[in-house]
């Protein structure tokens, strides 16, 4: 009886830890993005202590649910709306009752620490260089490649004021990224834990280093700052070159298939010739 309490006493005690491992990897996948707990606000509010501000069942409940909170006309959901300008927590497909108060717990826990693991990332508030601004650029359009061989931003995004196409479609245009994300210490914590599927898939084994999210960070508040170009211009060099390839390739195969079959139908008319011949000759021979 003693051996089998202290076996499931182990047990319980790798299950609590499991559990906790898998909370915090949670919240820093998922949350870290737009809370701190202790960092201070970001694009949502600071979490640390949040249940002094409202009760365990509505942070449930809207954690569960945030928009339809937010559309119930809730007086704190539309003070959150607007503090967050505007910006709505997305409804996560893997959220339960569960995890909910699974997340609650964990962050009343970091609340009770000197400091928490997420607090957030430290930011240089030190004035962005032409030199900043330029590596960003080159990590940007994949000139230099990312210390971790993640792909460059262009292969999915696009910018206005690069030249040629303008970069990828796949994900949003990051022409005023920075004002969106409200500055640099918001967008340098989400460029350091992206919290979208598509991007944790290529950046959670390849994360982007300290330098490099500092560098692309200076690139988007430059190109912020910049007069973009119309983006249909680089739609319509892209339909253009389009067009022009493809008559390119006609008028190549017209070159190529067209001698061809002058080759076959010379072969096809010297033959039915000699056909034609043969028998006038043997009807004459006959006549």
């Amino acid at each position: 009886m003693y051996m089998a309490a202290i076996v499931a006493a182990a047990l319980l005690l790798l299950y609590t830890s499991a559990s906790a491992q898998e909370t915090e990897e949670y919240f820093r996948q998922n949350c870290m993005s737009c809370h701190t707990i202790g960092g201070g606000r970001l694009t949502g509010p600071d979490l640390k202590d949040v249940e002094s501000r409202k009760d365990r069942d509505w942070l449930v409940r809207f954690m569960l649910d945030p928009r339809g909170v937010i559309e119930s006309g809730d007086p704190y959901a539309q003070e959150l709306l607007s503090q967050a300008r505007g910006a709505i927590m997305p409804s996560f497909p893997t959220m339960t009752k569960k995890r909910a108060g699974q997340l609650l717990d964990l962050i009343a826990e970091e609340s009770k620490l000197e400091r928490s693991q997420f607090k957030g990332l430290q930011v240089s508030d030190r004035p962005f260089t032409e030199a900043d601004v330029d590596k960003g650029r080159r990590l940007f359009m994949g000139y230099e490649r990312l210390e971790n061989k993640a792909a460059p931003c262009i292969s999915c995004h696009a910018i206005n004021d690069i030249p040629g196409l303008g970069g990828g479609t796949l994900a949003p245009d990051l022409t005023t990224v920075y004002e969106r994300y409200s500055g640099r210490k918001t967008l340098s914590t989400w460029l350091s834990a992206p919290a979208t599927p598509s991007m944790q898939s290529v950046f959670k084994p390849q994360p982007l280093t300290p330098d490099e999210v500092l560098a692309l960070t200076a690139f988007f508040e430059h190109t912020l700052q910049r007069n973009p170009t119309d983006p249909s211009t680089a739609r319509l060099n892209f339909l253009l070159i389009g067009v022009g390839a493809v008559v390119l390739i006609l008028g190549v195969f017209d070159v190529i298939w067209n001698k061809r079959f002058r080759s076959v139908r010379r072969v096809l008319v010297n033959s039915v010739n000699e056909e034609i011949l043969k028998r006038a000759n043997s009807e004459s021979k006959d006549a």
